[in-house]
Protein backbone atom coordinates (compact mmCIF):
# COMPACT_ATOMS: atom_id res chain seq x y z
CA UNK A 1 0.00 0.00 0.00
CA UNK A 2 1.40 3.42 -0.94
CA UNK A 3 2.48 5.77 1.82
CA UNK A 4 -0.32 8.22 2.56
CA UNK A 5 -3.00 5.95 1.08
CA UNK A 6 -4.53 5.36 4.49
CA UNK A 7 -4.59 9.00 5.60
CA UNK A 8 -7.94 10.79 5.66
CA UNK A 9 -8.51 13.19 2.78
CA UNK A 10 -10.29 16.11 4.46
CA UNK A 11 -12.70 18.20 2.45
CA UNK A 12 -11.40 21.75 2.42
CA UNK A 13 -14.91 23.12 1.87
CA UNK A 14 -16.20 21.49 5.05
CA UNK A 15 -13.27 22.52 7.19
CA UNK A 16 -13.24 26.08 5.86
CA UNK A 17 -16.92 26.76 6.50
CA UNK A 18 -17.65 28.64 9.77
CA UNK A 19 -20.65 27.50 11.83
CA UNK A 20 -23.85 29.46 11.16
CA UNK A 21 -24.65 32.24 13.56
CA UNK A 22 -21.03 32.91 14.51
CA UNK A 23 -20.66 36.31 12.82
CA UNK A 24 -17.48 37.14 14.67
CA UNK A 25 -15.81 33.80 13.84
CA UNK A 26 -13.59 35.03 11.02
CA UNK A 27 -12.88 38.37 12.71
CA UNK A 28 -11.42 36.61 15.76
CA UNK A 29 -8.85 34.80 13.61
CA UNK A 30 -10.16 31.32 14.44
CA UNK A 31 -11.54 30.88 10.95
CA UNK A 32 -8.22 31.82 9.37
CA UNK A 33 -6.41 29.36 11.62
CA UNK A 34 -8.83 26.57 10.75
CA UNK A 35 -8.45 27.33 7.06
CA UNK A 36 -4.66 27.11 7.30
CA UNK A 37 -4.95 23.79 9.15
CA UNK A 38 -7.28 22.38 6.51
CA UNK A 39 -4.97 23.42 3.68
CA UNK A 40 -2.00 21.90 5.51
CA UNK A 41 -3.77 18.56 6.03
CA UNK A 42 -4.83 18.32 2.39
CA UNK A 43 -1.32 19.22 1.19
CA UNK A 44 0.32 16.77 3.62
CA UNK A 45 -1.86 13.87 2.52
CA UNK A 46 -1.23 14.68 -1.13
CA UNK A 47 2.54 14.99 -0.69
CA UNK A 48 2.76 11.70 1.22
CA UNK A 49 0.80 9.92 -1.48
CA UNK A 50 3.10 11.34 -4.18
CA UNK A 51 6.20 10.38 -2.16
CA UNK A 52 4.89 6.85 -1.72
CA UNK A 53 4.28 6.48 -5.46
CA UNK A 54 7.74 7.89 -6.17
CA UNK A 55 9.43 5.40 -3.82
CA UNK A 56 7.47 2.53 -5.36
CA UNK A 57 8.48 3.61 -8.86
CA UNK A 58 12.15 3.84 -7.82
CA UNK A 59 12.07 0.35 -6.32
CA UNK A 60 10.51 -1.05 -9.50
CA UNK A 61 13.12 0.69 -11.63
CA UNK A 62 15.89 -0.72 -9.45
CA UNK A 63 14.37 -4.21 -9.54
CA UNK A 64 14.20 -4.02 -13.33
CA UNK A 65 17.90 -3.13 -13.48
CA UNK A 66 18.80 -5.89 -11.00
CA UNK A 67 16.78 -8.43 -12.96
CA UNK A 68 19.05 -7.78 -15.96
CA UNK A 69 22.34 -7.48 -14.06
CA UNK A 70 21.80 -10.51 -11.84
CA UNK A 71 20.01 -12.66 -14.42
CA UNK A 72 16.87 -13.17 -12.33
CA UNK A 73 14.66 -15.83 -13.86
CA UNK A 74 11.95 -18.30 -12.82
CA UNK A 75 13.36 -20.95 -10.51
CA UNK A 76 16.38 -18.86 -9.53
CA UNK A 77 17.69 -18.33 -5.99
CA UNK A 78 18.33 -14.74 -4.86
CA UNK A 79 19.30 -13.14 -1.54
CA UNK A 80 18.89 -9.57 -0.30
CA UNK A 81 21.20 -8.58 2.57
CA UNK A 82 19.77 -5.97 4.94
CA UNK A 83 16.38 -5.95 3.25
CA UNK A 84 14.72 -3.31 5.43
CA UNK A 85 10.99 -3.25 4.72
CA UNK A 86 11.36 -5.82 1.95
CA UNK A 87 10.20 -3.84 -1.10
CA UNK A 88 12.95 -5.22 -3.33
CA UNK A 89 12.64 -8.67 -1.78
CA UNK A 90 9.01 -8.83 -2.94
CA UNK A 91 9.92 -7.71 -6.45
CA UNK A 92 12.69 -10.31 -6.61
CA UNK A 93 10.20 -12.94 -5.45
CA UNK A 94 7.91 -11.97 -8.34
CA UNK A 95 10.78 -12.50 -10.77
CA UNK A 96 11.88 -15.95 -9.57
CA UNK A 97 8.32 -17.20 -9.21
CA UNK A 98 6.89 -20.02 -7.15
CA UNK A 99 9.69 -22.43 -8.14
CA UNK A 100 12.38 -19.98 -7.03
CA UNK A 101 13.56 -18.78 -3.64
CA UNK A 102 14.44 -15.38 -2.14
CA UNK A 103 16.39 -15.24 1.09
CA UNK A 104 15.90 -11.93 2.86
CA UNK A 105 18.09 -10.94 5.83
CA UNK A 106 18.03 -8.20 8.45
CA UNK A 107 19.86 -7.31 11.67
CA UNK A 108 17.13 -5.08 13.08
CA UNK A 109 14.65 -7.21 15.04
CA UNK A 110 11.57 -5.15 14.16
CA UNK A 111 12.38 -5.18 10.47
CA UNK A 112 13.16 -8.90 10.66
CA UNK A 113 9.73 -9.50 12.20
CA UNK A 114 8.15 -7.69 9.26
CA UNK A 115 10.18 -9.78 6.80
CA UNK A 116 9.01 -12.93 8.54
CA UNK A 117 5.43 -11.75 8.07
CA UNK A 118 6.15 -11.37 4.35
CA UNK A 119 7.64 -14.87 4.30
CA UNK A 120 4.46 -16.25 5.89
CA UNK A 121 2.44 -14.77 3.03
CA UNK A 122 4.86 -15.40 0.16
CA UNK A 123 5.96 -19.03 0.24
CA UNK A 124 9.03 -18.44 -1.95
CA UNK A 125 10.57 -16.03 0.61
CA UNK A 126 12.73 -17.13 3.55
CA UNK A 127 13.59 -14.57 6.25
CA UNK A 128 16.93 -14.97 8.06
CA UNK A 129 18.48 -13.18 11.04
CA UNK A 130 21.61 -11.46 9.71
CA UNK A 131 24.89 -11.45 11.61
CA UNK A 132 27.56 -8.79 12.07
CA UNK A 133 30.21 -11.12 10.66
CA UNK A 134 28.18 -13.56 8.52
CA UNK A 135 25.24 -13.50 6.14
CA UNK A 136 23.90 -16.69 7.79
CA UNK A 137 22.90 -17.92 4.33
CA UNK A 138 23.42 -21.58 3.45
CA UNK A 139 26.71 -22.32 1.62
CA UNK A 140 26.57 -21.94 -2.17
CA UNK A 141 22.82 -21.42 -2.09
CA UNK A 142 22.43 -18.38 -4.31
CA UNK A 143 22.58 -17.56 -7.99
CA UNK A 144 22.78 -13.89 -7.01
CA UNK A 145 22.96 -11.62 -3.96
CA UNK A 146 22.37 -7.89 -3.65
CA UNK A 147 22.40 -5.22 -0.97
CA UNK A 148 21.12 -1.65 -1.15
CA UNK A 149 22.67 1.07 1.01
CA UNK A 150 23.96 -1.57 3.42
CA UNK A 151 27.65 -1.96 2.62
CA UNK A 152 28.63 1.36 4.24
CA UNK A 153 27.06 0.11 7.50
CA UNK A 154 29.23 -3.01 7.71
CA UNK A 155 31.52 -2.95 10.74
CA UNK A 156 33.27 -6.19 9.73
CA UNK A 157 33.31 -5.92 5.92
CA UNK A 158 36.09 -8.48 5.35
CA UNK A 159 34.14 -11.13 7.28
CA UNK A 160 30.89 -10.36 5.47
CA UNK A 161 32.67 -10.34 2.10
CA UNK A 162 34.05 -13.82 2.78
CA UNK A 163 30.57 -14.98 3.83
CA UNK A 164 29.04 -13.52 0.66
CA UNK A 165 31.59 -15.39 -1.42
CA UNK A 166 30.77 -18.62 0.42
CA UNK A 167 27.02 -18.12 -0.04
CA UNK A 168 27.17 -17.75 -3.83
CA UNK A 169 27.26 -20.59 -6.29
CA UNK A 170 30.28 -20.60 -8.65
CA UNK A 171 29.57 -18.04 -11.35
CA UNK A 172 27.05 -16.30 -9.08
CA UNK A 173 26.66 -12.52 -9.16
CA UNK A 174 26.78 -9.87 -6.43
CA UNK A 175 25.40 -6.31 -6.75
CA UNK A 176 26.39 -3.60 -4.27
CA UNK A 177 24.20 -0.49 -4.40
CA UNK A 178 25.62 2.33 -2.29
CA UNK A 179 26.63 5.97 -2.33
CA UNK A 180 29.75 8.10 -2.23
CA UNK A 181 30.19 9.84 1.15
CA UNK A 182 29.14 13.48 1.08
CA UNK A 183 31.88 15.97 2.05
CA UNK A 184 31.79 16.67 5.79
CA UNK A 185 29.39 13.79 6.54
CA UNK A 186 30.04 11.49 9.50
CA UNK A 187 30.73 7.82 8.94
CA UNK A 188 28.55 5.22 10.60
CA UNK A 189 29.79 4.35 14.08
CA UNK A 190 32.07 1.33 14.14
CA UNK A 191 32.84 1.11 10.42
CA UNK A 192 36.43 1.35 9.08
CA UNK A 193 37.90 4.85 9.00
CA UNK A 194 38.62 4.64 5.27
CA UNK A 195 34.91 5.22 4.51
CA UNK A 196 35.55 8.96 4.68
CA UNK A 197 32.02 9.89 5.72
CA UNK A 198 28.47 8.54 5.47
CA UNK A 199 28.74 6.22 2.51
CA UNK A 200 31.62 4.30 0.94
CA UNK A 201 33.84 5.20 -2.03
CA UNK A 202 33.54 2.93 -5.06
CA UNK A 203 37.26 2.15 -5.07
CA UNK A 204 37.05 0.86 -1.47
CA UNK A 205 34.16 -1.47 -2.35
CA UNK A 206 36.04 -2.78 -5.38
CA UNK A 207 39.28 -3.23 -3.43
CA UNK A 208 37.62 -5.11 -0.57
CA UNK A 209 35.49 -7.45 -2.66
CA UNK A 210 38.19 -8.32 -5.18
CA UNK A 211 40.44 -9.10 -2.21
CA UNK A 212 37.74 -11.54 -1.08
CA UNK A 213 37.98 -13.34 -4.42
CA UNK A 214 35.29 -11.63 -6.51
CA UNK A 215 35.80 -10.48 -10.09
CA UNK A 216 34.67 -6.97 -11.02
CA UNK A 217 32.12 -7.06 -13.85
CA UNK A 218 30.95 -3.45 -14.20
CA UNK A 219 30.20 -0.17 -12.44
CA UNK A 220 26.89 1.63 -13.05
CA UNK A 221 27.02 5.31 -12.09
CA UNK A 222 23.55 6.03 -13.49
CA UNK A 223 21.35 4.20 -11.01
CA UNK A 224 17.63 5.14 -10.73
CA UNK A 225 18.37 7.00 -7.48
CA UNK A 226 20.87 9.56 -8.79
CA UNK A 227 22.83 9.63 -5.51
CA UNK A 228 23.62 5.91 -5.72
CA UNK A 229 25.89 3.70 -7.77
CA UNK A 230 25.79 -0.04 -8.42
CA UNK A 231 28.88 -2.25 -8.65
CA UNK A 232 28.49 -5.74 -10.12
CA UNK A 233 30.80 -8.59 -9.14
CA UNK A 234 31.03 -12.25 -10.05
CA UNK A 235 32.25 -15.29 -8.15
CA UNK A 236 34.67 -17.14 -10.45
CA UNK A 237 33.75 -20.57 -11.74
CA UNK A 238 36.24 -23.39 -11.11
Amino acid sequence: MSVGAGLPQPSASLLLMPPSGMKDFERTGAFAMRRRSAIFLVALAASLAVAGRSDENTHRQEASRLLTLLHWQPGGVVAEIGAGDGELTLLAAESVGSEGRVYTTELDTKKLAHLRELADKEKNITAIQAGLERTNLPPQCCDSIFMRLVYHHLTRPADIDASLFESLKPGGRLAIIDMEPAPGSKRVEGVPENRGGHGVPQNIVIQELTSAGFELVKVDDHWPDSDNYCILFRKPSP
